[in-house]
């Protein structure tokens, strides 16, 4: 009885992380001010690329919500929840990688192609070796094509009208019960 008075309002009072369960990943005690230090460090790095660039788009767009959650939630597993993105140490090595990434886009400056620019088109007709699936896709169904045409000759209402059937065609092989 005494241990439930005394042990149980201590374990309420601070949640402790042991281990993160992953080997190499140690436990970082203030991991929230680390990811709010390096979400504001990306959003002032992310500032030198073009605002027109997707890259620069998406990687405003997650980290202002990321930073955002942070700031809001004091406690390490209500920002793990809310983010669905792993554990908070996972998302710190994340935070650090998206920087030097950052730092490698400006130097390596892929939105800096002239408009004039002529890139070669290498065409290989050497056979793709048998062990190598090929990925092509299956025949469209019929109904497509239907709707195409209809789309085509301005009948499109009437080519959904006759489609919509009552009962729906079975595909399994096995009775209908009714």
């Amino acid at each position: 009885m005494f241990l439930r008075r005394v042990a149980r309002p201590l374990m309420m009072m601070a949640k402790v992380k042991e281990t993160t369960g992953i080997v190499g990943l140690d436990v970082v005690p203030n991991a929230r001010e680390v990811l709010i230090g390096l979400y504001t460090k990306t959003l002032d790095e992310i500032k030198t690329v073009p605002e027109d660039e997707g890259y620069r788009k998406a990687v405003e767009s997650f980290t202002r919500h990321r930073l955002k959650v942070c700031q809001e939630e004091e406690d390490w597993e209500a920002i793990e929840k809310k983010l669905g993105c792993g554990q908070v140490e996972e998302l710190i090595e994340e935070a650090q990688d998206e920087l030097k990434l950052i730092g490698h886009m400006i130097e390596w400056n892929p939105w800096g192609v002239p408009d004039d620019y002529e890139c070669e088109v290498i065409e290989n007709d050497a056979p793709i070796p048998k062990h190598i699936p090929l990925h092509r896709p299956g025949p469209l169904p019929e109904e497509f094509y239907k709707t195409l045409e209809a789309i085509e000759t301005g009948t499109l209402k009437q080519a959904i009208s006759s489609s919509k059937k009552e009962d729906p065609e079975i595909t399994s092989g096995e009775s209908q019960a009714k």
